[in-house]
């Protein structure tokens, strides 16, 4: 069984090719900005999405999603370079529709998401917004791609839930979803978070 978490193994596949080169370009910053801010970002998509697949109908939601617009369109499997394309270009309905997939995934706290990030990674909130909006189609078909042929509500459920478990200890998902937060941002702690995942231990 692969231990990796799941935002880990997508966040080094986004490093390798010319994932990292075109979102950097796309926001105006350089590649060592955008590998920071993707590395504080996945998490938070993740973890937000664990916390509605806790849920047996969100799940059963969820996998519907995932089978119904995000589903890999050949057996080659995950086509990032391909998906980057769309979601940069506009096409792709559904399946690069970040804004509407970021609806979904955060309910009314979109934009605490988006301050939340940029607060902890110094970029402006258009840029994290934008952020969000290219990551979250890129990160439903990652997990179309792992789990939509299986079919299993709980498998995905299970894998989900241990993000939002890494992503909580991080302050920033907690401090995004629980409307009754104090509006401290745990700023310090969602870096130390990206930096456990993707850095060396």
């Amino acid at each position: 069984m692969n231990t990796e978490s799941l935002a880990a193994s997508l966040f080094q596949q986004l490093q390798q090719g010319q994932g990292l080169q075109q979102v950097s370009q796309q926001l105006g910053i350089d590649q060592n900005q955008a590998s920071g801010a993707i590395g504080a970002a996945l998490p938070l998509l993740l973890g937000a999405m664990g916390r509605n697949a806790q849920e047996p109908q969100g799940a059963q939601a969820l996998l519907g999603a995932l089978q119904r617009d995000h589903a890999p369109a050949s057996s080659g499997g995950f086509d990032l370079g391909g998906l980057l394309g769309s979601v940069l270009g506009g096409g792709g309905g559904n399946a690069t529709n970040g804004a509407g997939i970021l609806g979904h995934v955060f309910g009314g706290n979109t934009e605490r998401a988006t301050q939340g990030l940029s607060q902890a990674t110094g970029l402006d909130s258009s840029k994290t917004s934008q952020l969000l909006a290219i990551l979250a189609p890129i990160v439903m078909s990652y997990l179309a791609q792992r789990f939509a042929s299986g079919g299993n509500p709980n498998q995905l459920s299970q894998a989900l839930g241990q993000e939002a478990q890494s992503a909580n200890s991080g302050g920033l998902l907690t401090s995004v979803l629980d409307q009754d937060g104090d509006g401290q941002l745990g700023v310090g702690d969602l870096l130390k978070l990206g930096g456990g995942l993707f850095g060396k231990r």
